[in-house]
This record gives structure tokens, C-alpha cells and sequence, in this order.
């Protein structure tokens, strides 16, 4: 997902919660920002709305079913 238009968000995450990330990224060899953006985006894969998932490509938005 290499994309020049990233958004910067600020985020409080809890100690533990951050050691589990950072351990977690190490073991899957990423960083914990990368780690993070991964599990969101995979969320998102997964997040159904009206009985479809979201489309694979996050940047195209959902095609609508309009009657």
C-alpha cells in the first residue's frame, strides 16, 4: 500500500496493547505502524455492509446497489 497520499493519524494505544502489537509485528517482520495499518486494512477486507465486504481495493469505493 505504498501511497504518497497517506493520512498521519495520532494514536494512544495502551503499554500492553503496544507490547502485543510490537511483538506481534516483529514475529510477521514488520514495523508497528506497518503492523497496524495491516490489521485495520484487513478489518476493513472483512467489515460486511448490506451483505457485501468491501471492495479489495480500499482507494475504490463500494459499488452500490441502487434501486
Amino acid at each position: 500500500m505504498a501511497d504518497s497520499k497517506k493520512k498521519q493519524v495520532p494514536l494512544r494505544l495502551s503499554a500492553n496493547l503496544y507490547n502485543a502489537l510490537a511483538a506481534w509485528a516483529e514475529d510477521d517482520f514488520r514495523s508497528v505502524n506497518g503492523q497496524i495499518e495491516y490489521l485495520l486494512t484487513e478489518c476493513v477486507r472483512q467489515r460486511k455492509k448490506d451483505g457485501k465486504y468491501v471492495s479489495e481495493h480500499l482507494d475504490e469505493p463500494p459499488e452500490l446497489d441502487i434501486k
